[in-house]
């Protein structure tokens, strides 16, 4: 265990931030073949200090991607760093069943029979990178738990409040949580306001061509590990939580850009614009612009600009909005129902809205 030192690092601008994702970009692609947008927007999560909800079926690299990160950051379950007496992991991950208690999650009270004392017993969520596998299979007292954590970004365990992130010592909090989309029984749903904890969404299909298939099994072929045991060391934690300043600080939002994403939140919801209501029932809140935002702020910054484009808050749009809308219901059924028509009718209202900022009805 290692102690957390004060916050130092290398000056950042527009151009190293650029040169640093690149890198890491193509550091998890010697583990992930495709999903390129995926990373990008993985990435720009990161970036903006927002949480990921990782949607899709078992067996397309979900975990590996999140390990991966881990390693370009020098994060791993193996290392710990001390920061004002708490022991934080690099990365730690929570499988997460129905028989879990949310003193699983976040630690607790242990008598010490030896020194006949209470100690604390720090759960998993105390890590810089947390991955709680398949967050809808926890009840929902301990999904609150998690989604609190989240939203606080700090504990109280026995009276006593601790910090999950402590940025002014490099200290970072990023949750991706899992979820398979399909299968439904014995699962708990997250409700749509705990969904909006999440700043993303990201729906992972199958890999999207056959020369993506054949490079998976090449990349499998001559060996038993994980390809994440390739993956070279970045940057440090730091530059995460310096870069995050940088961003929020010097990444420029002119007011035509504004504009553009007041009137598109202000368009998903079927009060205002009656037309919209073919496809969403519920619209999105204030919250989700700010998020929209952020998001897009990071986006710019990754493809070297200090200052957010049209093209950013379209990038982002879905992926920040396609948990905050609730689809028309009898349009999901007149199209057949299930998830992936769901998801055709929220995009296609998306769509739809992003017209209507743009001034077209």
């Amino acid at each position: 265990m290692r102690r957390g030192a004060s916050l130092t690092t290398p000056r950042i601008d527009i151009d190293s931030i650029r040169g640093v994702v690149q890198e890491i970009h193509k550091q998890l692609d010697r583990a992930v073949v495709g999903y390129e947008v995926e990373k990008r927007i993985i990435l720009a999560s990161l970036l903006a200090n927002g949480h990921i909800l990782l949607e899709g079926v078992p067996g397309i690299a979900k975990t590996t991607l999140v390990k991966a990160l881990a390693r370009t950051l020098g994060l791993s379950e193996k290392s710990v760093v001390e920061i004002n007496g708490v022991p934080y992991k690099g990365f730690s991950r929570i499988q997460l069943t129905p028989d879990l208690m949310p003193s699983d999650i976040v630690g607790s009270l242990v008598f010490n029979m030896t020194s006949r004392e209470f100690e604390v017993r720090f759960g998993p969520v105390f890590a810089y990178i947390v991955l709680a596998d398949e967050i809808n299979r926890a009840v929902p007292r301990t999904q609150s738990a998690l989604l609190q954590a989240m939203q606080e970004r700090e504990v109280t365990i026995g009276g006593t409040t601790y910090p999950l992130e402590v940025r002014d010592k490099g200290k970072f909090f990023f949750v991706l949580a899992t979820q398979n989309p399909i299968e439904q029984e014995g699962t708990y749903p997250l409700p749509e306001a705990q969904l909006d904890r999440f700043m993303v969404r990201i729906i992972m299909g199958y890999p999207k061509s056959l020369e993506e298939e054949r490079r998976i099994l090449e990349l499998h072929m001559t060996r038993f590990t994980e390809p994440i045991e390739d993956i070279e060391k970045v940057v440090d934690p730091v530059w995460v939580v310096v870069t995050q300043e940088y961003i929020a600080k010097n990444v420029k939002v002119d007011s035509y850009v504004i504009n553009y994403i007041v009137s598109l939140i202000r368009a998903t919801r079927p009060e205002i614009f009656e037309s919209i209501s073919r496809y969403f029932e519920l619209g999105s809140s204030p919250r989700a612009s700010i998020a929209l935002m952020r998001l897009a702020k990071a986006l710019a910054a990754i493809r070297g600009s200090e200052a957010v484009a049209i093209e950013d808050i379209d990038t982002a749009v879905f992926y920040v909005l396609n948990h905050r809308v609730l689809p028309n219901l009898e349009t999901v059924m007149e199209l057949g129902g299930g998830f992936k028509v769901r998801i055709a009718v929220i995009s296609e209202g998306l769509e739809m809205a992003k017209k209507v900022a743009r001034g077209g009805r």
